[in-house]
């Protein structure tokens, strides 16, 4: 069963927050606390303890244990957050405001985030269970507990000592633009993989469909829209690809086979397929990675900054991206559903979203300005007749700037 496009959008952005993987390893925690005390408490279940933790530490050793636990894991849980959200700070001024998605994806950020408030976390509930001997009461030390709890502190320590390297190496404007470029080789390389979809023109009388909010077009779910098209003997047209700015008074959809009269579930049902968003993402957008190493090409070449070879870097991962489009005539087609048709993504078209948008930024700097046509000397070396004479329009267009 296909899912919606908004719910595929939710699913995104929990991948893209801080508070998910958190929030589940938080949770196991609990579950974890509750059944380790229970083996503590209960004499039936004493077989599933090591006979090891037992006689460990005293009433008041063990709440010591617990309690310094507890504080350091909460301290620096708050230190570890303060330093990813400085660097976070620091990268999106440095390098671009829209590279703040890829910080928040980071898996690295999110586990040391939720592995040390889990920490936190079971060592409160621990602390809480530890009680003294008053009257004729026999005071309870849950020994496996506090094992678990002082084997997820030395975790945390090798978090943190992670944690230390890692934020550095994700601010790193090398890996940043790596990341970026293998992405973009990595996003061409699905479209060419796929097979050219039949994408037959619609006929006849057609319908128009808008959304009833404005936003970015986060993703389409052409699946369900192959279904609609199939259940009533439709076409239908994506007019706009993902990445653009759509608003009420804009088509997203064109139904061909359908009536003026359609009805208001159905005309739901596609809306439904297309999910907006505040932003653009990297989802069914190719052109949204290019325009990211756009983004850091024009802020190295600032006055500023003047940084050219962090141009140099990204115009290099755009080359080994287009490289492997240039040398065949074959279109990229972001969608191949049956009976979904929607304009493909030409080289020409990814030539000029990439390097065509930083032939001004690098027009002025001799070092930058060869190098870019030095790239598009070897992908004119490497392109079919189809496609050399949009490289060599561009290479002239950026000769001409002297």
């Amino acid at each position: 069963m296909s899912l919606s496009a908004r719910i595929k959008k939710y699913l995104d952005d929990v991948r893209a927050s801080y508070w998910f993987i958190p929030t589940v390893l938080v949770l196991s925690t609990i579950l974890l606390a509750i059944g380790s005390l229970m083996v503590d408490s209960h004499p039936d279940l004493s077989t599933l303890r090591p006979d090891w933790t037992n006689d460990l530490v005293s009433t008041d050793g063990a709440r010591a244990v617990v309690s310094v636990i507890a504080q350091s894991m909460i301290g620096v849980a708050g230190v570890m957050f303060s330093i990813t959200m400085l660097a976070v700070s620091f990268a999106s001024g440095q390098y671009g405001p829209r590279l703040i998605g890829n910080f928040m994806r980071d898996r690295g950020n999110q586990w040391t985030l939720g592995i040390l408030i889990s920490t936190f976390a079971f060592a409160l509930l621990v602390l809480r269970a530890i009680e003294n001997s008053h009257d004729d009461a026999v005071a309870f030390v849950p020994h496996l507990s506090i094992i678990i709890a002082m084997a997820m502190a030395f975790l945390s320590v090798f978090v943190m000592i992670f944690h230390v390297h890692h934020v550095p190496e994700t601010i790193s404007v090398s890996n940043i633009i790596a990341s970026l470029g293998q992405r973009f080789v990595g996003g061409i390389n699905a479209l060419l993989e796929q097979d050219p979809p039949d994408q037959t023109p619609g006929r006849g009388v057609s319908v128009d469909i808008y959304l009833h909010t404005s936003g970015y077009i986060h993703n389409i779910a052409d699946d369900k829209l192959s279904v609609l098209a199939k259940d009533n003997g439709w076409t239908i047209e994506i007019l706009e690809l993902p990445g653009e700015f759509m608003h009420p008074q804009r088509a997203v959809l064109r139904v061909w086979g359908a009536h003026a009269d359609l009805a208001d579930d159905v005309a739901t049902r596609l809306r439904e397929a297309v999910a907006l968003g505040r932003a653009k993402t990297e989802k069914q957008n190719l052109i949204f990675v290019a325009e990211q190493l756009v983004e850091i090409v024009a802020r190295a070449m600032s006055p500023g900054v003047n940084d050219p070879f962090t141009a140099i870097s990204c115009l290099h991962w755009m080359e080994a991206g287009l490289a492997l489009v240039v040398q065949q005539d074959q279109e990229l087609h972001v969608f191949t559903a049956p009976r979904v048709v929607a304009k493909p993504i030409t080289f020409e078209h990814l030539l000029n979203r990439s390097i065509g948008d930083c032939t001004s930024y690098v027009a002025n700097d001799p070092l930058t300005r060869d190098e870019t046509l030095r790239v598009l000397g070897r992908l004119s070396a490497l392109a079919t007749d189809r496609n050399r004479g949009p490289v060599e329009d561009l290479a002239d267009r950026l000769k001409s700037t002297d």
